[in-house]
């Protein structure tokens, strides 16, 4: 079975046919996903899909993107989804440079850092979202050292990638490590210890080679497990093996599945 650790099942590029493939999943060899909310809206939406579905979990948070004019209302609505018992980590959270019409670089931060401090105070795990930001990703992270989780889909140097690991951090490799130009990606992978991996989708988005440029789905998930099992010379079984075990210690979800 396969650990989907990042999917957006409650985004709309589903709205025809989420319940028929979510209710599929597990009879396709995907035992376990993690549906991470970006606003209160969907946080609430990602909370009612891991109550219909018991392979299904919820992370939930404010994501960069969607900050603006985020409220110290919108920060409680989370915590308090965030005590349901269908919810695994605060995510996805982060900083996102890259668009120019995102939040401002400072209010992005302040967002960050608010939603670090609810985990730390709820003693869970945080998915980061780091796109074109890292050296601000990795020095607030840094201010939480109390805080872990995931760099979910990485994308940072592998200088930064042995970083994280040393500072107990899990990174997530997504379909772009099947790309020709995954280069950086797949560096990354060399330095991070089979232990530290997850895999995952980003559902609906980056769809693996040979479905690039279609709607993902967990079912792509293999052949993201087979590229970072020939990267790191075992075979997809095993890597399968060890990212479920590696998402269930992240999500704190040994002996609840």
């Amino acid at each position: 079975m396969i650990f989907d650790t990042h999917a957006h099942y409650d985004a709309s590029a589903f709205e025809k046919d989420r319940d028929e493939l979510l209710s599929s999943l597990p009879r396709r060899g995907v035992g376990l996903v993690v549906d991470p909310g970006c606003t209160v809206e969907s946080s609430r939406a990602a909370v009612a899909l891991a109550e219909r579905y018991p392979h299904v979990w919820a992370a939930v948070g404010i994501h960069p993107e969607d900050c603006a004019g985020a409220s110290e209302a919108d920060f409680q609505a989370i915590r308090a989804l965030a005590e349901h018992p269908r919810a695994v980590a605060i995510g996805e959270i982060g900083l996102d440079y890259y668009w120019e019409q995102n939040p401002p670089r400072e209010f992005q931060q302040t967002v960050f850092r608010r939603q670090l401090v609810l985990a730390r105070e709820l003693d869970m795990p945080v998915i980061v979202h780091d796109r074109e930001a890292h050296g601000d990703s990795l020095a607030i992270v840094k201010e939480f050292p109390e805080v872990r989780g995931v760099f979910h889909c990485y994308s940072g140097s592998p200088e930064m990638a042995a970083e994280l690991v040393k500072l107990g951090w899990y990174l997530g490799f997504d379909g772009p490590v099947t790309y020709k130009n995954a280069r950086r990606a797949l560096e990354a992978a060399d330095v991070t210890p089979l232990d530290r991996i997850v895999v995952e989708t980003d559902s609906p988005y980056m769809s693996p080679v040979p479905n690039r440029g279609k709607r993902n789905d967990s079912t792509n998930l293999p052949y993201v497990v087979e590229k970072l099992a020939e990267r790191k010379g075992v075979s997809p079984e095993e890597m399968e093996r060890i990212v479920w075990e590696n998402g269930l210690r992240l999500f704190r979800l040994e002996g609840k599945v």
